[in-house]
């Protein structure tokens, strides 16, 4: 009787653990990728925006007056996706913005980019953007240096409108 115990007890452990064995030397899918490592790089930005003559005159009529060029200040929400090292890595960023501030302007702007990054350090994006000029589209492109853990992207952005397209240069800085 012990011994019929024994036996049945055995055989349950080695029938649990044989998928385990057997899946150690099964050899690897490649077909399926391997987990993404997800990094947060968020951050300050400032820059500049320059604002075409529509844009200004339509800000005038509700007795916002600016000139062709606002500063901007704000912060940078990212979430990097690292896929393949060595190859693109996709990024989905939020990106807010307070412009005018020098001139006594508080206008507000809001982006929400996804994109990629290359292994250098060159990057693209494109997403709305919601600001004072209404809804947009924003598209993005720039490269980001590296410093050992600090990271410092310079970005030129296009925000095309009714009003015509602004032009914003913005930098900043994260660490890793």
């Amino acid at each position: 009787m012990v011994r019929r115990r024994w036996t049945f007890a055995l055989s349950v452990l080695l029938s649990a653990a044989a998928p385990r064995i057997v899946l150690a030397q099964a050899p690897r899918d490649t077909r399926v990728p391997d987990a993404t490592e997800r990094i947060k790089l968020s951050g300050p930005r400032f820059g500049m925006t320059f604002l075409p003559p529509a844009l200004r005159d339509s800000l005038g009529a509700h007795n916002v007056k600016v000139g062709p060029v606002i500063s901007q200040f704000g912060w940078q929400f990212e979430r990097q996706f690292l896929g393949n090292p060595g190859g693109l890595t996709a990024v989905s960023e939020w990106v807010l913005l307070v412009g005018g501030l020098e001139q006594g302007t508080f206008l507000p702007s809001l982006s929400w980019l996804v994109g990629v990054r290359s292994q250098n350090g060159t990057e693209f994006g494109v997403g709305p953007n919601v600001s004072p000029a209404g809804f947009s589209l924003v598209v993005a492109s720039g490269v980001t240096f590296r410093s050992g853990a600090l990271n410092v992207p310079i970005n030129l952005a296009l925000v095309p409108s009714q009003s015509g397209v602004r032009v914003g240069l913005l930098t900043g800085f994260t660490m890793r």
